[in-house]
């Protein structure tokens, strides 16, 4: 017979493990499964730097109790607020330490599928163990939605891959890659590449590379009430959505996918820059046409907006494109479950819990984003989200009577 749970949480990075942390500071029964920043271990670069500053780097237990800093003090690792970047390694061993301090109940089995019964949800875990749940909260993170553009999709393994697939640079050292895109992912691993001994040219549709500025020193009075700070970055439209979730989410729906789509947009973090900028050949203000193998080369067709046309020749190419929500790609829900879950442009619509239409669903981080604003694309995120959905099921939880029957799942429900 399956095990219950009152609430079973997907996915173990940021996001998950602080809503673990919340909820078990709170007294709540969950299980939460998954391997622990898998993400930012298995599909980021190895020496890339966060874009996010320190203090917006913080995982939460709903009280504080452990942040980056103290973490790096412990460790002995440099930290600063704002002046010292944070190292992607230095991120992903802090938040290995906050699992080991504050989720040791951690299962990193992987779920294999959730499926919804009268009573909640029923998840199978690799290896076949069966677990049924009143709620189940999904923090997935980012990898289930990797896009890669349709001139490009076309073109066979390996000679394109989307940029969580590379975690070593130095794999490709002799090699001649092209890397499309112009945020953090694309500055980040082209500038690693380079370094590693690849020939890498960059390639983007915007006509000027952004990155973050540098913040020198402190601050005056007018300047830090001009452009005031914030977790996603200085200036009061950044201050609103990394402090306003909440009220992002009564905005007009049309209003609130614009902001997403505009607002912090592709850049790199500020000290990438002269590791860029007239050091990687860079085409800029282009659209890929065609692309297709020749000989065992990747042949890329590109167009200017001014109508200049030419083409690149490569080994490879590296779609460092982000990443595109759509609940179908979520493979491991159900059929039946992926077909009652609204959505808008395949992004869920969410509550001001952060549940979807299927009761006892929820859906954090990057899925969150066109209800909550782009603060869900960034860790800073994940204390908001955390806070919101831990209230939300405590108190449901104080409502049900003891036990996992229909009628119980039913009352949670309504």
């Amino acid at each position: 017979m399956p095990s219950f749970i009152n609430t079973v949480i997907v996915g173990a990075g940021p996001y998950g493990l602080s809503i673990a942390a919340n909820l078990r500071r709170k007294g709540i029964q969950c299980r939460i499964f998954g391997r622990p920043m898998d993400t930012w271990i298995s599909h980021m670069p190895k020496g890339m730097l966060l874009k996010s500053d320190g203090f917006a780097s913080n995982l939460d237990d709903g009280q504080g109790s452990f942040h980056l800093a103290e973490f790096c003090r412990e460790k002995g690792i440099p930290y600063e607020d704002t002046q010292v970047p944070v190292a992607l390694e230095t991120f992903s061993a802090y938040g290995l330490a906050f699992r080991d301090r504050l989720v040791p109940q951690l299962d990193e089995r992987k779920v294999v599928s959730v499926e919804e019964t009268s009573g909640g949800f029923r998840l199978s875990l690799e290896g076949g163990e069966l677990v049924e749940a009143k709620r189940v909260i999904l923090a997935v993170g980012v990898t289930h939605f990797e896009y890669i553009p349709k001139t490009l999709s076309g073109l066979p393994r390996p000679y394109v891959t989307h940029s969580a697939s590379h975690t070593d640079p130095s794999l490709l050292r002799g090699r001649k890659v092209a890397v499309v895109g112009a945020g953090a992912s694309a500055l980040d691993l082209a500038a690693l590449l380079n370094e590693a001994g690849a020939s890498v040219e960059l390639i983007a549709r915007t006509e000027e590379l952004k990155f973050h500025s540098k913040a020198i020193g402190k601050r005056t009075f007018w300047q830090r009430l001009r452009r005031p700070s914030s977790g996603l970055g200085p200036g009061w439209k950044s201050r609103f959505f990394a402090n306003h979730p909440n009220l992002f989410h009564y905005l007009p729906q049309g209003l609130r996918l614009e902001a997403v789509r505009r607002v912090l947009g592709p850049s790199g973090g500020m000290y990438i820059k002269d590791k860029v900028v007239g050091v990687i050949p860079s085409h800029l203000g282009c659209e890929i046409e065609n692309a297709k193998v020749n000989d065992g080369k990747v042949l890329l067709e590109l167009s200017s907006r001014n109508g200049e046309r030419k083409t690149i020749v490569t080994d490879q190419v590296i779609a460092a494109t982000g990443y595109k929500v759509n609940v179908e790609r979520l493979e491991f829900l159900s059929p039946d479950l992926r077909s009652r879950i609204k959505t808008v442009d395949g992004s869920p619509i969410l509550s001001s819990s952060f549940e979807s239409s299927v009761p006892g669903l929820y859906l954090v981080g990057l899925a969150a984003a066109n209800s909550f604003g782009p603060v869900m694309r960034f860790a800073y995120g994940a204390a908001f989200a955390a806070r919101t959905v831990s209230k939300a099921v405590a108190k449901a939880a104080i409502r049900e009577p003891i036990g996992h029957s229909s009628a119980a799942s039913d009352a949670a429900h309504r």
